[in-house]
Order: structure tokens, then C-alpha cells, then sequence
């Protein structure tokens, strides 16, 4: 039985990192203009650079970044026992984008690059992180429920900031914040994309690894705390966790929706609610999502391109109107 029970999850974590593998070695090819095989085996210019400076950079930021979302979603889930639940759900995302709206609007990123925009929306996000965990402790003890609520009132605070932010701005600032919030990807600096790459690695690591904690926080903190789960310690490091992908995430990409609530979603029809099981498949599938979608925007109405967090909306919402009319979700 135990053999019988390993085989969908060794099937479906094999497929789901072959997907994931095809998607980094096939979609760097993917663009408006085609490269020539011959020319990137010899390394001849410009297809090499094309391929290897601005492609497979995008290509990895989407596999990592569509990943975190994923995983982020899908952790948020357990944790909130509520289907909706998405990495934008507790207001840390929201706290990023507010923060790299402030980088752009004083001009950060004209000096600094990415960089600057990535500095302001971390800043946002530990201010705002901190911000929830102070709202939702009360009298020593975190739950579930005042977690969501504080992350609902604090989310809705900051998409008010932004509006006023950007309705503040100059012609140029506001072009660009506008750009921003639609969410996409661009390539990055390498040095950039690895220190992303490793954070999400290593937080993504630690997520899974406690696959068995999320499980008991998805029937109910009263049962986990009799399986032995230490319920606020468990919500503490859930929350900052998520946070940690899903801002990250936004700092290089910008708001970015549906990811995180699609795959895992879809993926709980499907497997079950093992998180053991789920997590590694929605990161892995979400990374496929969001990179293809770059892809296929790249190539779409080309030479112009749809930014990806454009492709993704119209994707999930017309998923999520399907999953009502079926009767509702799970």
C-alpha cells in the first residue's frame, strides 16, 4: 500500500520537474525574432547575447518567480484555511508594491536601477510585515482569522497609498508606475537573479520541509495543537515565509496575480490537500505558468509584447468564474 501510495507522488513531482527542466531549456528560444541554432552553438553575436543576456534571463525569472507565487499561494491557503487565499492576501505584496511605487516616484530607479525599485519594495514589505504581526497578536497569542483580517485592513490601506501616490506624480513617474503595476518580466543583472534565486531556494526549502506542520494548520489550529504543533510559532514562521517569497517576487516583477491562487488551487482538485505533496508540484508548475505566459507575450502581437501579469489575469479569471460555475471552491 505504502508503494502504491508513493507512485502519484514520485509521478506527479517527476513530471511537474520535467515540465519545469523542458520549460528552462525550450523557452529562451521563444521570442519575436528567431535565433539561429548554428550561430548560438558557436557563440557568434548578436544571437548569443540575445539568448543568453536577455532570454534565459527572463526564462529563469519567470520559473522562479511564477514558483514562489505558487508556493507562496499555496502555504497561505493551509495556513488561512481559505481557498482564496493568494500571496497578496496578507498585505506584505501590497506593502512591496507601495514601497517600489515610492522608489519610482522619487526616482529611484533612474539611479539605481532595479536595485532601487528591489530596495524600496523590501523596505515596504518589512515595514508592513511587522505592521500585520503587531495588529494580529493580541494578548500574546496569533491566529489564523485576526492574521487575515489585519492582512485584509492593512492590504486595503496600501492599495489606497498607492492610488494617491500615483496620482501625485509627475507625467513620467506616473508612466512608469503604471508600467509597473501591470507586472511583467525584464531581464536583470545575473548577480541579481542568483542572490533572487538563492532566497527562493533556500526559503522554499524550509517551506517544504514542514509540509507535515501545514497540514495540521489546514484541518484546524485546535487539532494541530493536540498533534503537538506549536500554533503561533508555526503562523510566525508560515507568515514570514510567504512574506519573504512573495516580496521578493514583487520587488522584481511587480504585482504579478492569479499565479499564486490558480495552481494551487487546481492542484488541490487533483492531489488532495497533502501539502508534502502540493507544495513541490505548485512550485514547480506555477514557475511553467508564469515563464510561458512570458513567452507567449513576447510573441503574441510582436513586435510589441503583452507584459506577463497581463496574460496571467486573463487566464485566472476566467479559470475562477469556471470553478464558481461548477459549484464553487474546495
Amino acid at each position: 500500500m505504502m508503494l502504491m501510495r508513493r507512485r502519484p507522488v514520485v509521478a506527479w513531482v517527476g513530471g511537474s520537474g520535467l515540465l519545469f527542466a523542458a520549460a528552462a531549456l525550450l523557452l529562451p528560444f521563444v521570442g519575436p525574432s528567431a535565433l539561429d541554432w548554428a550561430r548560438v552553438w558557436q557563440r557568434q553575436e548578436p544571437d548569443w547575447s540575445i539568448l543568453t543576456n536577455l532570454r534565459l534571463s527572463r526564462t529563469l525569472l519567470g520559473l522562479f518567480a511564477g514558483g514562489a507565487l505558487a508556493l507562496a499561494g499555496s502555504l497561505f491557503q493551509s495556513m488561512l484555511r481559505d481557498a482564496l487565499a493568494t500571496p497578496y492576501t496578507l498585505g506584505v505584496s501590497t506593502g512591496a508594491s507601495l514601497g517600489a511605487v515610492i522608489a519610482i516616484a522619487f526616482d529611484w530607479h533612474t539611479v539605481a536601477g532595479v536595485v532601487g525599485i528591489w530596495a524600496g519594495a523590501l523596505v515596504g514589505a518589512g515595514l508592513i510585515l511587522f505592521v500585520v504581526m503587531g495588529a494580529a497578536t493580541r494578548g500574546g497569542q496569533l491566529s489564523s482569522s485576526s492574521l487575515l483580517l489585519a492582512g485584509i485592513a492593512i492590504n486595503s490601506v496600501c492599495a489606497a497609498l498607492i492610488l494617491l501616490v500615483h496620482g501625485l506624480t509627475g507625467m513620467s513617474q506616473s508612466f512608469a508606475i503604471s508600467r509597473w503595476l501591470i507586472g511583467g518580466l525584464d531581464a536583470i543583472e545575473r548577480s541579481t537573479l542568483l542572490v533572487y534565486m538563492l532566497v527562493v531556494i533556500a526559503t522554499g526549502i524550509i517551506i517544504i520541509r514542514q509540509g507535515r506542520q501545514w497540514n495540521l494548520l489546514a484541518v484546524g489550529e485546535a487539532w494541530a495543537a493536540t498533534r503537538g504543533a506549536q500554533v503561533r510559532r508555526a503562523l510566525f514562521q508560515g507568515y514570514v515565509a510567504g512574506s519573504i517569497l512573495a516580496a521578493t517576487t514583487v520587488a522584481l516583477t511587480g504585482p504579478i496575480g492569479f499565479v499564486g491562487l490558480v495552481v494551487p488551487h487546481l492542484l488541490r482538485g487533483r492531489l488532495g490537500g497533502d501539502d508534502r505533496m502540493l507544495m513541490p508540484c505548485a512550485f514547480l508548475l506555477g514557475g511553467v505558468l508564469l515563464a510561458s505566459c512570458d513567452a507567449l507575450g513576447r510573441v503574441l502581437l510582436a513586435p510589441a509584447e503583452i507584459p506577463a501579469g497581463a496574460i496571467t489575469v486573463c487566464i485566472g479569471g476566467p479559470y475562477l468564474i469556471w470553478v464558481i460555475r461548477r459549484g464553487g471552491l474546495r
